[in-house]
């Protein structure tokens, strides 16, 4: 019997703290939440106080009825979840389902997994905070019914599979506007002025108009103004000017930052972040703050005197400017910043180096800098040129991090020669090159954190999931166009002479950036027709304010749920009962023959264009648009060409060659059963047979047999994952430590051998005859397989202990089978958190 038992939510969090626990502690892990609401029913009783219907999951019943005898043979139960609203949650969860008596509970918390930090928390533990229950418990209710309520409407009257999310429609809906802007932009055009001086010594002097010029006359007119001219300097003034350091991360500067300077994606980001604060490296990441600790601020200042010396230290205190922030919370920071660098593998090592320099800049001196302004002037026009650039005098923070920007268009000033007024400089070029106005720049990932934060939408727990989920659900997804060529017009001023020159460049490329899909833009256009209070961006901010005011006890987390299911609710069956269906259908014209309408809309695969209504005598006829093509912009020609498909190109060994739109865009396809897809540059409209040709070869020639091992050829290829190997029917990934387009025989063999290996590695237990067995699956898991079905089991379950009537009763409940009416399974009623 344990005197004490301490729950965590993550076993890697479990393991660490064990270390710091004397043999009177066990440490056990939930493993995340215990109880949530059902799955396939509201579990919300809107008539009752708004009563969640709490259930434990049927991979997660053996997990608490074990915690619940580890806690029975106990002394007292130390609840360790996390310190923010669902880590609050997962205590008050883990007191109800496992029935802990109020006097055997204490409740702690740390912002950071260390010896001193959890010594710390056994020595002041408190009670549950039941208005952060209550705060979680409101978000989660308020964010089900919204979804709960919604999605049937959208599989009716949108799209089968359509679902709406609170805080995931407003962030499709920015993306959806933003995207709107750029289609909607007038483009304008202007001739930017750059010259390149020199000094009698040599020295180069970069300069430019503050203004453009309006037109290629203009430009003209003014480079010839400058034939001959005599520049001189007309001003030079310089100042002292600083730079200060950027605040310590929050989460979502985390998330912005590592994109721009590591590359990461939110949700990368947040995991290697994760596994960081559960190695006990650094402070727990989900937080608003910016505040520091006096014992970080202490560890920072002894690491900046001890490695740059006195003068480069400088303790601040910061203030978040981020709505419900608690600044009894840290920001992210090393827990020991005398460890520079730290981490399991090289992206846990880059992030942890970029969170330590930016706490260590935090608390470091201003950058003293000289910035310099410089005003040209000739001898034969009013117009002057201006050059700046700026000398760092004593480094201060730079000496360890500058943060980096979302602007594209930002020039970094450079450094100036020595310079006087009245100097004379002499002209070596004057360019006019034609610049164009851009539109707004598409989201990244980063950027559209950063729109949902200065909103006031979302908080840091919610970001990463929130941007998840709607690429999942294929309401944008990250552009893969490299943009368009433009031509655009050049003049240069050299050795007297003017020169025009054409020049092209890319535009428009979305390459990575957010843009939203046909499905996105038609379920947004949807919600914000009919449920446009829901997507208003005050709204939603304002709904995070009384979650916050729940959070510090300020109001009842019922009240605000009435005072919004009275206004929605009834919006809910309006638009149910009276909403048109043809949502999103665009009519582009008559078909030339027929005089029938062609109309594009969203189908059940996707993008379709459609000639004829359904209720018309003859069936309407179908064509599925091109990737390349978008519900919102596509022309009547573009449509009715799509009809004109499969196209048959000519012949290849007896079969005839078609092009032809799948489901998964367009292909080629020449015998049942080959199929090549077009690569993006291919125009299946366009496309010839020599083309069509060069394309079947290069599909025959990578499904050659490039050698054979144990009597089995072996072929070669590339798909989603990387590149890859073919042998006996098993797929083999080839990494990076081989050269894929040189494999040796040796190599096949190799990646062969150690692939038949993994797979015996990976079986705990075969019922071969039952054609059942168990494997090992990712991050200590398992699956139980049969076929193409495949059942995953937690980390909490032994496999060896898992019967085969056991096993053959998990497969059962997961192959797909005919809708009956099932009984509903008696549930527990949790209740508002009480306060007593």
């Amino acid at each position: 019997m344990s005197k004490n038992l301490v729950i965590v939510e993550s076993p890697a969090k479990a393991k660490t703290i064990e270390k710091f626990l004397g043999k009177d502690f066990k440490v056990a892990s939930s493993y995340g939440h215990i109880a949530d609401l059902p799955s396939k029913e509201l579990g919300v009783d809107v008539d009752s106080d708004f009563a969640p219907k709490y259930v434990v999951s049927s991979d997660k019943k053996k997990l608490v009825s074990e915690l619940k005898k580890q806690a029975k043979n106990s002394d007292l139960i130390w609840l360790a979840s996390d310190e923010d609203r669902e880590g609050e949650a997962i205590a008050w969860h883990l007191a109800e389902q496992l029935d802990l008596k109020k006097e055997k509970i204490k409740r702690i918390v740390f912002n950071a997994i260390t010896k001193s930090a959890v010594q710390h928390a056994i020595e002041n533990p408190r009670g549950i905070d039941y208005d952060l229950v209550n705060a979680q418990q409101a978000r989660r209710v308020l964010d089900r019914i919204v979804g709960y309520e919604i999605s049937p409407i959208l599989w009716r009257k949108v799209k089968g599979g359509a679902s709406a999310g609170r805080v995931q429609s407003v962030a499709v809906r920015l993306i959806v506007e933003r995207e709107d802007e750029i289609i909607n932009f007038k483009s304008e055009d202007s001739f930017r002025i750059d010259a390149e001086f020199t000094t009698d010594s040599g020295a180069v002097v970069k300069a430019k108009l503050p203004s453009n010029l309006n037109s290629l006359k203009e430009a003209q007119d003014f480079l010839d103004q400058n034939i001959d001219a005599i520049f001189k300097v007309a001003e030079l003034n310089k100042k002292p000017a600083k730079k200060s350091p950027a605040p310590p991360f929050t989460t979502s500067t985390l998330q912005q930052e590592a994109s721009r300077k590591l590359f990461f994606n939110v949700s990368r980001t947040m995991q290697l972040a994760q596994r960081l604060y559960e190695a006990g490296l650094i402070t727990y990441m989900r937080t608003d703050s910016v505040n520091l600790s006096n014992e970080a601020k202490k560890g920072a200042e002894q690491e900046i005197k001890n490695a740059y010396g006195d003068k480069f230290h400088k303790s601040r205190n910061y203030k978040g400017k981020s709505k419900g922030a608690q600044e009894a919370h840290e920001a992210i920071r090393p827990t020991d910043f005398s460890k520079h660098s730290a981490g399991n593998d090289r992206d846990q090592i880059r992030l942890y180096e970029l969170i330590w320099k930016r706490a260590i800049a935090s608390q470091m001196s201003d950058a003293q800098l000289e910035r310099t302004t410089v005003a040209i002037e000739a001898d034969k026009h009013d117009k002057r040129f201006t050059a700046s650039g700026e000398i760092v005098k004593f480094e201060g923070f730079l000496k360890v991090y500058l943060e980096s920007t979302d602007d594209e268009d930002l020039e970094q000033e450079g450094l100036l020669p020595a310079l006087e007024e009245q100097q004379e400089l002499f002209n070596q070029a004057i360019t006019a090159t034609q610049r164009f106005t851009r539109p707004p720049y598409r989201y990244t990932e980063a950027s559209l954190v950063k729109k949902l934060e200065e909103l006031g939408i979302g908080r840091p727990s919610t970001y990463a999931p929130t941007i998840t989920t709607i690429q999942n659900r294929k309401y944008i997804e990250k552009g893969q166009s490299e943009g368009e060529e433009r031509g655009y017009t050049q003049l240069t001023l050299s050795n007297g002479k003017v020169k025009e020159k054409q020049l092209t460049e890319k535009t428009g490329s979305n390459k990575n950036k957010l843009v939203p899909t046909d499905v996105g833009r038609v379920v947004n256009s949807f919600l914000v027709e009919h449920f446009g209070e829901i997507l208003d961006y005050n709204f939603t901010a304002k709904v995070e304010e009384s979650f916050d005011n729940i959070a510090e006890g300020k109001e009842e987390w019922t009240d605000m749920m009435d005072h919004f299911y009275k206004s929605f609710h009834p919006k809910v069956k309006d638009v149910a009962e009276n909403a048109e269906r043809e949502v999103g259908e665009r009519e582009l014209g008559k078909h030339p023959e027929s005089g029938k309408p062609v109309i594009v809309r969203l189908g059940r695969f996707g993008p379709m264009a459609q000639i004829g209504h359904a209720d018309d005598e003859e069936k309407p006829q179908f064509a599925s648009l091109l990737p390349s093509q978008s519900l919102n912009t596509i022309e009547l020609e573009e449509a009715l060409d799509l009809f004109k498909l499969p196209r048959t190109l000519g012949e290849y060994k007896g079969y005839p060659i078609e092009v032809n739109q799948g489901r998964y865009g367009p292909y080629v396809k020449f015998n049942e059963k080959t199929f090549v897809s077009l690569e993006k540059t291919d125009d299946p409209m366009t496309i010839t047979e020599d083309r069509a040709m060069e394309l079947i070869k290069a599909k025959e020639k990578a499904d050659a047999p490039i050698y054979e091992y144990d009597g089995q050829p072996v072929t070669k290829g590339v798909g989603r994952f990387g590149p890859f190997i073919k042998w006996a029917g098993m797929f083999i990934s080839v990494n990076k430590k081989y050269d894929f387009d040189n494999l040796s025989n040796a190599d096949i063999e190799m990646l062969i051998k150690d692939k038949i290996q993994k797979e015996k590695d990976k079986l705990i237990v075969d019922w071969e005859e039952e054609g059942i067995r168990i494997e090992k699956a990712r991050w200590g898991r398992h699956n139980i397989v049969k076929g193409k079905t495949k059942v995953e089991i937690g980390k909490e379950v032994d496999p060896l202990k898992v019967s085969l009537e056991k096993a053959k009763e998990l497969l059962e409940k997961k192959a797909p089978k005919k809708k009956t009416a099932a009984k509903r399974k008696s549930t527990t009623k949790l209740k508002t958190a009480k306060k007593s």
